[in-house]
């Protein structure tokens, strides 16, 4: 019987941040640009931002076989007085994981998480993947989130796959007046009104401001942001990555007061157009709860289903401790509802920032 060989593939696990990303090797970048969507939150610099966005540390772990770069594992050591530790790859963002040429590659950095978990001593690893990863100690989430995904064509036929309802709640926000523009930076303000009042609606803690600037720093020209205003106050917003082939909407708001107006149809619509100038090919909604108000919004836009593949390494606790749809959240989300919105732009930050 022929020996088995030894394996070539090691790793290294490096601690970035936003400012130190340049110093990782080019060949990262060259990886990363071979991958596809499943990689466009892994570069060290949008990795250093929600990091520094979030104010906890990040770690990438790169997997290398003669010398080559064959996998990629970005992280972010999440700490809290509230939750305790955990290492996320990525919070805020829907997939990240791990990224592999090979079932070696993935195996190699999946044992390097594990370690570098042991060694900070963390409650868990969450990793939030397009695909699962095979490994023993890895477990799957209970979560149902959904990728919600629509293809794209051209501005004629992707207008004309739309259902009519959609249709007619784009041109009655047209004919009501409402406008829609894009920037970057400095629509920071604008776009944080929109989103802080509501997140403060639904019951849920805000991500900091600073958290969306560093994305926008970080990412340039292809993350902007999206305001829908009438007689020139915002009512809608929303944050578009454009990635290789695929744009996404992480974060999209509306107030609630002007709902009527279909401020949200024409936001939506006006993003499509600007992923269909760019060649791209899909648009994501971002993820949904199958049956819940936000999955039925896009799934009338013709926006397809796509499951996401969380795992944990699980040390202690239980991973579903803290998800929001958690029943012993109820009392909270009620109380947080009625504060005002001045004070979760305080408090929020400083709670979501320890929330895997």
């Amino acid at each position: 019987m022929q020996a088995a060989t030894k394996s070539r593939t090691s790793a290294r696990v490096k601690l970035v941040t936003a400012k130190s990303a340049a110093s990782v090797t080019a060949d990262w970048a060259d990886y990363l640009s071979r991958q596809g969507p499943a990689a466009m939150y892994c570069g060290p610099r949008v990795v250093g931002a929600l990091a520094e966005g979030l104010r906890q540390d990040a770690y990438l772990i790169e997997a290398r076989k003669e010398g080559r770069v064959t996998g990629v594992l970005p992280l972010i050591h999440m700490r809290s007085v509230l939750f305790g530790s955990f290492l996320v790859s990525l919070p805020y963002v829907s997939w990240a994981g791990v990224i592999a040429d090979d079932a070696d590659a993935a195996l190699v950095l999946t044992n390097a998480t594990m370690g570098l978990a042991d060694e900070l001593d963390v409650s868990f690893v969450e990793l939030r993947q397009s695909l699962p990863v095979t490994h023993p100690r890895l477990v799957a989430g209970s979560t149902s989130k959904m990728q919600m995904r629509l293809p794209l064509s051209t501005h004629e036929a992707t207008w004309a796959r739309l259902r009519s309802e959609v249709r007619t709640q784009v041109r009655k926000a047209q004919k009501g007046g409402l406008e829609v523009d894009w920037g970057g930076a400095e629509r920071l303000d604008a776009f944080y009104d929109v989103f802080a009042r509501n997140m403060r609606d639904l019951g849920t803690p805000v991500f900091p401001s600073a958290l969306f600037h560093k994305i926008l720093d970080a990412a340039g020209p292809s993350a902007e942001l999206g305001i829908a205003s009438l007689d020139g106050e915002p009512v809608a917003s929303c944050l578009v990555v454009h990635g290789p082939g695929l744009t996404e909407i992480p974060s999209a708001a509306s107030l609630r007061e002007h709902r009527k107006t279909a401020a949200n149809s024409l936001m939506y619509w006006r993003a499509i157009e600007r992923a269909i100038e760019r060649g791209q090919t899909t648009i994501d909604f971002g993820r949904s709860t199958p049956g819940g108000a936000t999955y039925t919004f896009k799934s009338k836009w013709g926006a397809q289903p796509q499951p996401v593949a969380w795992q944990y390494y699980l040390r202690r606790g239980d991973t579903q401790a803290m998800r929001p749809d958690n029943a012993k959240f109820a009392l909270a989300i009620k109380l947080w509802q009625r504060l005002p919105v001045a004070a979760t732009r305080v408090l929020g930050p400083f709670i979501v920032r320890g929330i895997p």
